[in-house]
Parts: C-alpha cells; structure tokens; sequence
C-alpha cells in the first residue's frame, strides 16, 4: 500500500481563496487562530496522521473487530490510537474553548478530520459521531448535560453514537418501537437499536448514546419520538463515569468494508431499563437528532473527499511503477502513466476529488460564518448555503467517491482486484458514504423538496447569482481562460433550466431528485474549481511559478471538457418525460 501524504497545499490554498481565511479569522471567537497559526498546526496534523494512523489502515481491515462474551475486540493495528490522537489534540481542534476544546474554526477542523478519514476510514467514525453527538448537546442540551458531558466528548476521553435504527425500522423511523419511562429525575429505556457505529468498545473511559424512543403518552409516528441520552457508565455529580448502565452489545455485522469499525446491535433495558436523561422536549426527539445526523451527513461528504484522495494517491503510484506497453513519452517498456486512457482515470479521480473538497470546503466555512458572525450582522444566506449544501456535499461527494474508489482499481489492472495493493479496499469503504447517515436518494429528495421546492427555490436562486457575480468577477483578470468562463455561463443556464422545469412541474420531483442533486453537485463543482483556476491564474500573474498553481488550472480544464459535458445528461432526464417510471407494475419487475 502506497503511503498517505496530507495535501498540504491543496488545504492552505482553499482557505486562502475559497475561504478568504483572513477575514475568516477575524470572526469573533476566531481572533487568535490567524493564517500564520493555521500554517503552522496542519502540518504537525499531517505528520501525525501520515506516520501513526494512515500505515494501520490495510492491517485493520484484515483484522476487523471481533465480540467475545459480549466484549468487543477492535483491531489491534489501531487499539489506543483514539487516545493518542486526544492527547495530541486534534480530536478537539474545532470543538468550544468554553469545553475543553482549541476554537479553531471548523473549516480548519475538516482539513484535519480529512487528514484522519484518509488514514484509516474505519477510525476516523470514532470522532465523527462523537462531533455529532456535541453538535446536538450544544443545541439541545440542559446546563447541566452540557457541564457534565461536553468536555470529555470535546476532548475524547469520551465518544459518542447516534441510536436511530430498529430492525423494523430503517429510513422511515415513524415505527420506532424503542421505549422511555419516567422514573424519578430520569428515564428507563428498553428496546433495541442496530447498525450502531463504534456502539461498543473499550477505546474511551465513557460512551454515550442518543437515543430515539417514545414516551408512553406519545402520539403515533414521527410526532411521538423523544431523544434521550444514555450513557455507558451512569456519570456521577462531579463527571466521573460511575455504574455500569442497563446497556450492552448483542452482536457485530459481518460488512463489506470499515472492517475496522464495530458496527453493533445494541440492547437497552435486559434488566429492568437502561438510565436515560432527556435531551430537548419532549416528542421533538427527531427534530433535535436531525441537527446530529445533518452534521454527520456534511462529515460522511467529506468522507467521500478524503477516501478519493487516498484512492487517487496510490493510483498514481502504480502507474508510476506499473511497466505495460510502449509511449512516445516514455523509451523501452512504458509506465502506464503515459498511456493516455490512464490519464483520463487519473484526471478524473483527481477532478472529482477536488471539486469535492471545494463544495465541502465552501460549506462549512458558511457555516463557520453562520455562528460566529458579530452581533446585529447575522446574515441568513450563509445559514441558507449550508441548508442548500447538505444534501450535495453528502450525496454527489459520495457518489463521487465510488467513481474515484472503482477507477482507482482499474487503474491497477488485475492487482486491482486482489486485496494486497489495497485498491480493493477503498472501494469496499466507499460503498457505505451513498448509504449511511440517510441514502443518497433521499439526499436528492431533501434537495428538490425542502431545499428548492419549499422555498420556490429562493436559496438556489441566490447561489445562482452568486455564480454569475464570480463570472463577471472572473472577466476582469488577464489569462487565456475565457473558455473556462463560457462553460460556466453555459452550466449556470443549465442550473437555471433545471430550477425552473422542477418549480413548473413540481409533480416530477421525486423523479428526477437523483439528476437534479447530481446536475447541481456537479455544476457548483465546476463553479468553485474556474474561481480557483483564475486564483492560480492572479498568483501566476503576479510572478509566482509554483508547480500547484498550474495543476489547479489544468484540473480545472480536465473538469470542464471532460465531466461538465455530463450535466447535459443531467439536464435532459430532468427535462424528459416520467411516463416510463410507471408503466411497470409491481409484478413487471419480477423476470
């Protein structure tokens, strides 16, 4: 397997001018984290995450996670690295100073969250839920839950999870059977929970459960579900895991990849009713488990990004080694590097992973500024961009990501296929980002629905225009771009089209979600890499001949002329008739 190396540069140019750091930095909360301290921490996290976490990848996945006696035995390639990375600090880089955490900002924070999923996939959803978990406490939770619980999970001695699925029970959570009774100043829960990410394990001193469950009075469906935290030790008055709760693992599932994180049945209340303390009111419970599940959704985006990167880094390594065939670029045996249809696979795992990153990048530095704008200048587009962003940073990074992952084994031929080169095992990782943390067909219908339709399409129209401003913007600076910008303007006609078909026929929606989340994915992709591209081009222009600059231009390029053309296709599914969809009946489908 290929060694990891963070993209340093990659990270420091986004947020200098995708981000605008500097102004960034001068955000209350954000005044002592400048650019010249952000320079400084990313690459300590790239040492640590390149030497320690990223070599343990392959090792874990063949050692997976074993339950013995109702004990689960994670894999020893990674066993104590949670705490390493705790006392090292980057679990709470981004998290509250106000709870054990730096401050940075979070846009600081995914670059080195990135840095972890590329490593190894399977660690990095320790954190992951655990951020979910602070999310929703910050949000919902008492003085108390906060007091008690936010400095462990901010710091990680502590790590949490999110408990919504039941056996019958999946996307449609309307039919949660899991049970709260009152009982003195908490709660009994019973019932049992599935497909619980690092459910169980002994990595920190605590964990702690969200759960979804309904009080007894609780009307029917979505409107009865109350959220509830559980811990795994009950937590004393001064914060000391105390008792062991009424909760515990009855089984691990056999996955396809992230063999390295235990994904667990979890039972609540075998003897009598698991400890638990409510978290916002009562029969809100979905409301305030959606604030967690939205930010894990922008984290498994991400996820996509970072499993792209390390895909497309030891692609590039094997197709410098790899010897197959002649090239007029190359003397005797060429590297399959020269071949010009490795190339195409190489350029577009590269394309697509940094177009990724430029969404997910733009997204959370909206959100950054949605929360830490001074009083009396809060601006609601910058809320109104992460509403928009969710669903495309989850879902096109993610499908995205099983582009790159399956390129990334072709690439390697037939080594491809077997696991030794680890190609294999990208892909098998990837697979699960389209579905976790809600599938991606829902993603694109959130997209059509709360995020064009429900609005008429206000936000999307805004980003539109913000699109067009940089294109004027764009006209300004000397370079032979201008191809660039006219594809844009073609691909903002193209947003425009589609918006406006869905608002006229608003009946189509759920039947072209999937292209429409997929056309504007797509479209603000290209839209963040040509801002990008004419940022190298002005740094160029003013006499820099760094290397980077040039290959952010050409990617730029490769995007354009070689996946943009895509959005036509996009556009015409959108545009097409539906009648098909529903000529089969139930029984057609059966051969």
């Amino acid at each position: 397997m290929t060694a990891y190396k963070a993209p340093i540069n990659e990270f420091i140019f986004l947020l200098k001018h995708l981000v605008n750091y500097d102004a960034h930095a001068e955000l209350p909360g954000y005044e002592e984290v400048g650019m010249e301290m952000v320079e400084a921490v990313l690459p300590e996290a790239a040492k640590f995450f390149e030497n320690i976490i990223a070599p343990t990848n392959l090792e874990a996945d063949h050692q997976g996670t074993q339950l013995n006696d109702g004990e689960v035995a994670i894999a020893p390639a990674i066993k104590g690295l949670g705490a390493q990375m705790s006392d090292a600090g980057w679990t709470g880089l981004g998290g509250s100073k106000d709870y054990d955490g730096s401050g940075f900002p979070g846009v600081v924070d995914l670059a080195v969250q990135e840095m972890l999923q590329s490593a190894n996939m399977s660690l990095s959803l320790l954190p992951l839920l655990t951020k979910g978990v602070i999310h929703a406490l910050s949000l919902y939770g008492t003085d108390l839950q906060k007091q008690l619980f936010l400095p462990n999970l901010t710091n990680g001695s502590w790590s949490g999870t999110m408990n919504l699925t039941e056996p019958q029970a999946g996307s449609d959570l309307s039919t949660i059977k899991c049970k709260a009774v009152p009982s003195d100043d908490h709660y009994l829960i019973t019932g049992q929970k599935i497909y619980i990410t690092w459910g169980e394990h002994d990595q920190t001193e605590n964990i702690i459960h969200l759960v979804l469950a309904r009080l007894p009075d609780a009307p029917e469906g979505t409107q009865g579900i109350s959220m509830f935290l559980v811990p795994k030790y009950i937590v004393n008055s001064d914060g000391s895991p105390g008792e062991r709760n009424d909760v515990k693992v009855a089984g691990l599932e056999k996955k396809l990849g992230i063999h390295g994180s235990p994904t667990c049945t979890m039972i609540y209340g075998d003897n009598g009713g698991a400890t638990g303390y409510l978290v916002g009111p009562e029969n809100k419970g979905l409301m305030c488990m959606f604030s967690m599940m939205n930010n894990a959704r922008l984290s498994v985006g991400h996820q996509g990004v970072a499993v792209g990167e390390r895909a497309y880094q030891q692609a590039v390594s094997f197709a410098e080694q790899r010897l197959q065939g002649q090239s007029a670029h190359a003397e005797g045996r060429s590297p399959i590097i020269h071949h010009p249809d490795v190339k195409r696979m190489l350029l577009t795992m590269r394309a697509l992973t940094e177009g990724g990153r430029a969404i997910s990048f733009f997204t959370i530095a909206a959100e950054d500024r949605s929360k830490h704008q001074p009083l009396g200048q809060e601006d609601c587009f910058d809320s109104q961009i992460v509403e928009v962003m969710t669903p495309l940073v989850k879902g096109w990074c993610t499908e995205a990501s099983m582009e790159i992952a399956s390129l990334g084994v072709q690439v390697h031929g037939g080594m491809g296929f077997v696991e030794e080169t680890g190609a294999a095992q990208y892909m098998r990782d990837a697979r699960i980002l389209p579905i976790y943390e809600g599938t991606n067909g829902i993603q694109a219908l959130d997209f059509v629905g709360r995020k064009s339709l429900r609005d008429g399409g206000q936000a999307l129209s805004k980003l539109i225009s913000e699109m067009k401003l940089d294109c004027q913007k764009c006209l300004e600076i000397d370079g032979d771009l201008g191809q660039l910008l006219e594809l844009l303007a073609k691909t903002i006609s193209q947003c425009q089209d589609a918006l406006d078909h869905l608002l006229s026929n608003p009946e189509k929606a759920s039947y072209v979600a999937f292209n429409q989340m997929m056309l504007f994915g797509n479209s603000f992709a290209y839209w963040l890499l040509t801002r990008l591209a004419f940022s190298a081009l002005t740094e160029i222009n003013n006499g820099s001949g760094e290397r980077y600059l040039f290959q952010k231009i050409s990617t730029a390029k490769f995007f354009a002329s070689q996946i943009l053309p895509r959005n036509a296709s996009y556009l015409d599914g959108i545009l097409n008739e539906i009648d098909s969809f529903d000529e089969f009946s139930v029984e057609d489908y059966a051969r």
